[in-house]
């Protein structure tokens, strides 16, 4: 991929099935190639959309390497092409080096429902292409939605995934049928989420009890329209006038609330320091810090470490390291919207 996107093996718009010769002629193939050329990422997911198109197969995944930003075609082409391709396939995508642009790298992972991280040194590549391989050749199914039911009079808030990272899908509702919406999740194999979601109810007298929501997971079915994979949670809204009960958190509801805080403030320290507004991204990633240490989060509580100086983590009492690695700053960018699961 340059501006151009050009098939290097087996060509002709053709998909080749991986074995030892295959896999020695498209080695030969690419030591014929040389570096050079400019950036339109949107061209290239359009060329990978075709391919992975022309073959009769359930889950079609590709990965996107990247060293630069995308210098060479707008913001709105490269817009076009992911919403041309969401749905059609789920896609990984890696900035390698530091000459590329983390928010295009995480947008397109976030579109096509798939991961986004850093590769700092390019020595490194190999491993973590080996590891995106193994996960994406251990996804059994695809195309898996989560579906939402809701009564008359009740009204959806908010739907997000917050492990193992933090996913808005609220805009991402389709509707199925009377009351219930669908939202894409990608491709599952052996593995757990979780999601939080927020149901507004009619109000209603003291003792009163219903169920506010219906959730299941459903995929494609050819003559059925989708099958439900067999998991289902049923939400209940209950009316009370205890104080204690009305007015606590659940406490996985209180993690999750505090890893999305996470997230966001990480990314909103890191744009004011690159404004240079050192107070308001002192602010922001001492609370990063604070969230991070209450929560156990002690992977990022390690990148932050990286871009401040932690006088104390309780509070929140950070200051500006005077100088900070670019990659560093990058990693602890890729990687804010990471989680960790509730303590049991």
């Amino acid at each position: 991929g340059t501006h151009l996107a050009r098939e290097v093996y087996p060509g002709d718009g053709r998909l080749a099935v991986a074995g030892p010769d295959t896999r020695e002629q498209a080695k030969q193939a690419l030591r014929k190639l040389g570096a050079g050329g400019g950036t339109a990422i949107g061209t290239w997911l359009r060329r990978a959309d075709r391919l992975l198109a022309s073959a009769d197969v359930a889950i079609r995944h590709g990965i996107l390497l990247t060293d630069g930003r995308n210098e060479h075609e707008s913001a709105e082409d490269l817009k076009a092409a992911l919403d041309a391709c969401a749905g059609r396939f789920t896609c990984d995508a890696r900035g390698v080096g530091t000459d590329w642009e983390v928010k295009e790298v995480t947008g397109i992972a976030s579109a096509l429902l798939g991961t986004a991280d850093i590769v700092a040194d390019p020595a490194g590549l190999a491993a973590d292409f080996t590891r995106m391989m193994e996960t994406a050749m251990g996804k059994e199914v695809a195309d898996v939605s989560l579906r939402l039911w809701t009564p008359a009079g009740a009204t959806v808030a908010f739907v997000k995934q917050v492990a193992p990272t933090v996913e808005e899908l609220t805009g991402r509702r389709t509707e199925a049928g009377p009351r219930a919406g669908d939202y894409p999740l990608g491709s599952w194999g052996d593995e757990s989420r979780d999601y939080h979601l927020c149901v507004r109810v009619p109000p209603a007298a003291v003792g009163r009890e219903m169920l506010a929501a219906r959730v299941s997971l459903v995929i494609p079915h050819p003559d059925k329209g989708v099958q439900n994979l067999g998991a289902q949670g049923l939400v209940r809204a209950v009316w009370t006038d205890d104080l204690a009960a009305s007015t606590s958190i659940n406490p996985q509801v209180a993690h999750y609330t505090g890893q999305a805080e996470l997230a966001d403030v990480i990314q909103e320290g890191l744009d004011l320091r690159k404004v240079g507004d050192r107070d308001g991204a002192t602010a922001k990633l001492g609370r990063a810090v604070q969230l991070a240490r209450a929560s156990g989060n002690a992977d990022t509580a390690k990148l932050l470490a990286k871009v401040v100086d932690v006088v104390d983590a309780a509070t929140g009492t950070v200051r500006l390291k005077a100088k900070v690695e670019e990659a560093d700053e990058m990693t602890l960018e890729t990687r804010s919207t990471k989680t960790v699961r509730v303590k049991k």
